[in-house]
């Protein structure tokens, strides 16, 4: 079976790969834009090409069966006739439920009369970054909703998900929400940042305005959106499930071990995403 990752340079995508290849698939291809700075595994296939270069598509997608979709909303409905036009069977997408942000790509996906498995995240982990600057430049963090809650998610865990819907039988039609395997707040998360650094960092609470000027450096235009999004969850916090757990076998990540593991780059040296 060949299995082609799109987007196989970016985060999840590269992930995606290694995870594959841990399980066992013999027969991967990784679509990128820029075959000669990859560095992918010498048993990974390389086609280059991009979702939103749709004419470098079909040879891609050529003796393709499942196929890991990343989240191009532009230009998923082509991209996906394409891969249906090439014999494509079964497409794991990265996109979110349809009335949320990325709900046009799931939307496309079903529409495409390919067989699906949905991936719907939340927050990633690795959003933590754009606390990296304020973090770097002393011991406080500037945030309007100490009591917002959520239950963030590894990238890793998305990416060993994936894995699993594309080899294993029986995820076709299927929706995963997926959350990290605990509810935390903005102010614990800080507190979690900070015992990973050995500090003692403070979670302040300031207005909306301000926040919004604190979080553009690491944000720009999205900081407010980020923000606003983020007031909703004082009064209905997400719920975390056991999703990565049940599919892959393994524990998910907790924050505390993410942010163990990526200390680094909330010391100065390492920048926020």
């Amino acid at each position: 079976m060949t299995i082609l990752v799109t987007g196989s340079t970016g985060n999840i995508g590269r992930m995606l790969v290694d995870h594959l290849l841990a399980r066992g698939a013999t027969d991967v291809r990784a679509l990128t834009n820029h075959p000669d700075k990859a560095q992918l595994p010498d048993s990974v296939t390389v086609a280059e090409g991009y979702l939103r270069r749709l004419d470098s598509l079909p040879a891609a997608f050529d003796g393709v069966d499942s196929l890991y979709l990343a989240p191009t909303p532009d230009t998923a409905p082509d991209a996906l006739r394409l891969a249906k036009q090439a014999g494509v069977r079964h497409v794991v997408d990265l996109s979110g439920p349809h009335d949320g942000h990325w709900g046009d790509v799931a939307r496309a996906v079903e529409a495409s009369g390919i067989e699906w498995t949905h991936l719907w995240p939340g927050e990633f982990m690795e959003n933590a970054g754009i606390l990296a600057p304020q973090i770097a430049a002393g011991d406080t963090v500037r945030e309007p909703y100490p009591t917002a809650a959520n239950a963030p998610i590894a990238m890793d865990d998305i990416a060993e998900v994936a894995a699993v819907a594309l080899l294993d039988d029986g995820h076709v039609g299927k929706s995963y929400e997926l959350t990290g395997p605990a509810t935390i707040t903005r102010a614990d998360l800080v507190r979690e940042l900070g015992a990973a650094l050995g500090r003692n960092i403070e979670y302040r609470q300031v207005p909306l305005d301000e926040a919004v000027d604190v979080l553009t450096p690491a944000m720009g235009e999205y900081a407010r959106w980020y923000l606003e999004g983020m007031a909703s969850l004082v009064d209905a916090p997400q719920q975390a499930n056991r999703l990565v757990e049940q599919l892959t076998g393994r524990p998910a990540t907790t924050f505390a071990q993410w942010a163990s593991a990526h200390a680094d780059e909330f010391s100065g040296s390492g920048s926020a995403r």
